[in-house]
């Protein structure tokens, strides 16, 4: 494996993200920004800590649309956000059952907005605002809380290049851990010991964290991809699959194996064919200027003739980043235009047998001539174990 990308962003970066902010905010009339969830914040700030695992805490970051952002955040986070680049850090003592940042929070974006002035809060699909439904309600009085006009996922959609590095770095480590499964998976061990030391081995090839981890079993195929494991040993005749959302400083890769147990079958083999050639036409199709749905009919034309219902997965792919999905989908109505910068998954699944499905994922990123692999891509036949 090539040398790790360095760790962390520059503040150049966080300017140039600012920049763009701040440029569509002027066009949509906002102040200022109000966010909430972590990937939001830390796209601004660079401030990463597994800490978001707790739900006793909000956390906030306002972007105004003149001057530098302003935290304001608990207490507890204050020494880490310091060591960013945001100088104007707010706290408060939380959890506070009377008012958990609510009035710190009025008085900053008070302070950028005015009572009047627009505050865009990002509202669209595969958003959420993280703070209690009463401390919600009660900042919105005499405020102007408005949609984002969806900057925060136009900015989030585009990655720099120093991004995709990361993103690919995810997926090398990935590579690694999928070429040892071998070592792991054979007729005889239990699905969900398998699940346990193929974490262990991506933490080994160097991944941070494994926040998702799914897979399946079964003769010439599996049922569904999101079951938990379970103590059922592999058998001669199953297709192994594992789906990895390994991270490696805050950006995740998102792609899949199937493995044979034994000698593959031909309902397999011929699944695993069709996957394949379903990728390669998405990948024909991955270009600036096309839609996603284009992608979406490419992979579809392939493994179900067009169908818009292909498994019932209702999806073929989706964006990818600082988290496990992102938008946009590849799905048959989606119009949203491939750019330069986007980094997508390309999922295309088969049925192979009595409702049996295969499904196969490869990461890639968008250039100005086509697509580009972020990971090295599955071979043509089936890898036995």
């Amino acid at each position: 494996m090539s040398a790790a990308p360095q760790r962390g962003f520059g503040e150049a970066e966080y300017r140039h993200r600012l920049s763009r902010a701040q440029t569509m905010m002027a066009k949509a009339g906002l102040a200022c920004l109000l966010l909430s969830t972590e990937p939001e914040v830390r796209y601004f700030t660079g401030y990463l800590t597994r800490f978001w695992e707790s739900p006793a805490r909000p956390w906030f970051l306002i972007v105004p649309a003149v001057g530098d952002p302003i935290a304001v955040i608990p207490s507890i986070g204050v020494a880490l956000m310091s060591r960013s680049w945001i100088k104007d850090i707010r706290s408060w003592r939380s959890p506070d059952l009377q008012d958990d940042g609510v009035s710190l929070l009025r008085d900053a974006l008070c302070e950028v907005a005015g009572t009047d002035g627009k505050i865009g809060v990002p509202s669209g699909l595969e958003t959420h605002v993280r703070m209690p439904m009463h401390s919600w309600n009660a900042l919105q009085q005499g405020l102007s809380i408005v949609d984002d006009a969806e900057i925060v996922v136009r900015l989030r959609k585009i990655k720099s290049q120093a991004e995709i590095a990361k993103i690919a770095q995810a997926g090398a480590i990935a590579n690694l851990a999928f070429a040892r499964v071998p070592e792991i998976a054979q007729a005889g061990v239990p699905l969900e010991k398998v699940f346990r030391h193929f974490q262990m081995l991506l933490l080994e090839e160097g991944a941070d964290w494994v926040p998702y981890l799914a897979g399946a079993a079964g003769q010439d195929g599996y049922y569904d991809v999101i079951s938990p494991a379970t103590d059922a040993p592999l058998v001669q005749g199953d297709i192994l699959m594992l789906d990895t959302g390994a991270v490696w400083d805050g950006y995740f890769c998102d792609f899949d194996r199937n493995f044979a147990v034994g000698a593959p079958s031909a309902i397999a083999q011929s699944g695993h064919s069709s996957l394949i050639e379903a990728v390669d036409a998405g990948m024909a199709a991955a270009k600036p200027g096309a839609m996603m749905c284009d992608l979406f009919h490419a992979m579809a034309g392939v493994v179900a003739g067009d169908s818009d219902a292909v498994a019932n997965a209702g999806r073929l792919g989706h964006g990818l980043g600082m988290q496990l999905t992102e938008w946009p989908s590849i799905i048959p109505t989606d119009l949203t235009v491939l750019e330069t910068g986007m980094v997508l998954t390309l999922e295309p699944s088969v049925e192979t047998v009595d409702g049996r499905i295969m499904v196969h994922e490869e990461n890639i990123a968008i250039t100005e001539t086509g697509a580009v692999f972020l990971n090295a891509r599955s071979g043509r036949s089936l890898v036995s174990v």
